[in-house]
């Protein structure tokens, strides 16, 4: 099949993802919603007392606004994975993918359709997520440069977190269980720095929080929002990225090959 036929048919089924989403437009305005709730509840109920744990001269709160907002941008990310995994799974167990295997299109052109959508769908939330923030007193001190470089890493892990949310999908037998599958990668931000630093928890929580991959691209967001330095958390928010959306990529590939039910 040509490269122009793969892109039509990808296309296509982009169009198709995009019109459920427009279909349902409350499940976006629940994901954006979710970590809006959770923001203004760590910033106006915990703000003033955790952020005067932070150290600095400014308000408790201030401080905490700064700090707890990268977290609950990947909050955001993470929370879409559910409805990705829903969504795919309901077109494997509902028939749709039985009749599309018949048709001459370009097999990959499904899953790719579901994860522009989902990354798409994310990315709003994040800019709900940005926008609430600025409102209630969130300031970057970031410049073009690394405003672009955070944009480009929001996007590579929501792409990392949809590939592995996708493959969910493909893999689950009942739409319950593809709802829930991927809901610890809701609470990976919370065991991580996105809320609290890590050297304020227990030793084997530290040590789990530390390593886990939502730590060095928590602080590699907040390092470029707010004009800091990141150290080598960088290089590894970007491996975990790349690595995790390569694996997730083909394992989601193989599955949906060898999937005939």
């Amino acid at each position: 099949m040509s490269v122009g036929y793969a892109v039509q048919d990808t296309s296509t089924m982009l169009r198709r993802r995009m019109r459920h989403l427009l279909r349902y437009p409350s499940i976006t305005l629940m994901l954006a919603g979710l970590p809006v709730v959770f923001l203004l509840l760590f910033v106006y109920v915990f703000g003033e007392t955790l952020g005067a744990g932070l150290g600095g001269t400014s308000g408790g709160r201030a401080r905490y606004i700064a700090y707890v907002t990268p977290g609950v941008i990947l909050l955001a990310i993470g929370g879409s994975a559910t409805g990705t995994s829903v969504s795919v799974a309901m077109d494997m167990i509902q028939g749709f993918v039985a009749r599309y295997r018949t048709m001459a299109v370009f097999q990959p052109a499904l899953l790719t359709s579901h994860v522009v959508g989902s990354v798409v769908q994310s990315l709003f939330s994040v800019v709900v997520v940005v926008v609430v923030a600025v409102a209630i007193g969130f300031r970057s001190h970031a410049t073009v440069v690394e405003w672009l470089a955070a944009a480009g890493l929001v996007t590579s892990t929501s792409l990392a977190v949809t590939w592995l949310a996708v493959g969910l999908g493909v893999k689950a037998r009942t739409v319950e269980g593809a709802s829930n599958t991927p809901m610890p990668l809701t609470m990976l931000p919370f065991l991580g720095s996105g809320f609290v630093p890590t050297d304020s928890m227990p030793t084997a929580l530290r040590w789990f929080a530390e390593y886990q991959p939502f730590t060095p691209i928590t602080e590699t967001l907040r390092g470029l929002l707010l004009g800091t330095a990141i150290g080598d958390q960088g290089w590894i928010a970007v491996a975990w990225c790349a690595g995790t959306s390569l694996v997730c990529f083909f394992w989601a590939r193989r599955l949906f090959n060898r999937r005939t039910v």
